[in-house]
């Protein structure tokens, strides 16, 4: 054999063996910490919806306990919303949907929507966004405390014509030079507790085949 041919070959097989070892440290790896990761992401998930219902008013796991519905006109987005339900004794103590306010001046603003069993607003928080800073990100509860202004709201307080920003007839306040923004997080949680009560025996229903929680975050 010629010593170019046996190169080649010996260069080939170093090729192989290397591309061989490198796949298995990969596997292993991935294999060594991929349930870690899982429960890192249960653990995020967990933190964001206990923001509104915390871990002393449920004795279940909210990240198992869950369910889907889809309504593009109340829910915001033809994708399935994901609904936390939380227990206690196995009754029915609060709950998260996670619908979508269409209409932000820059695009979808995904919500957190956390329900008492009689539809009264425990809380609203702002999952994503890309409205103006400054402006129309003054949604975030860390840019202000406008966001709390629906805690302990219902379809009742105020009346379903009043749930609109103060310059559309409302009692919700506007931010100034950005009337966009909050006008669309008001109108979908109006609408997010147009669709509890609508659905709220459906919403408590017993999931239809065990859930893993797994890919199904906000």
């Amino acid at each position: 054999m010629q010593p170019i041919v046996r190169n080649m070959l010996i260069n080939a097989l170093l090729l192989g063996l290397f591309a061989v070892a490198g796949t298995g440290l990969v596997a292993l790896t991935w294999e060594g910490t991929a349930e870690r990761i899982a429960e890192n992401e249960r653990q995020a998930l967990l933190d964001l919806l206990h923001q509104l219902i915390p871990p002393d008013r449920h004795d279940n796991d909210l990240a198992l306990d869950w369910i889907q519905v889809t309504d593009p006109d109340l829910l915001g987005t033809r994708n399935p919303v994901t609904v936390y339900r939380a227990r206690r004794n196995g009754q029915p103590e609060a709950l998260v949907m996670t619908p979508v306010a269409p209409e932000g001046y820059s695009g979808d603003i995904k919500l957190l929507v956390g329900l008492e069993p009689d539809g009264t607003l425990i809380g609203v928080r702002v999952l994503t966004h890309s409205e103006t800073p400054g402006l129309g990100d003054r949604i975030d509860i860390e840019r202000s405390d406008w966001i709390h202004s629906f805690a302990g709201r219902s379809l009742q307080d105020p009346e379903q014509e009043r749930w609109r920003v103060k310059k559309d007839g409302g009692v919700f306040d506007q931010f100034t030079g950005a009337t966009i923004t909050p006008r669309a997080v008001v109108k979908a949680v109006r609408n997010t507790l147009i669709y509890f009560a609508a659905h709220h025996t459906e919403l408590w229903a017993p999931a239809a085949q065990p859930q893993s929680g797994d890919g199904h975050g906000p």
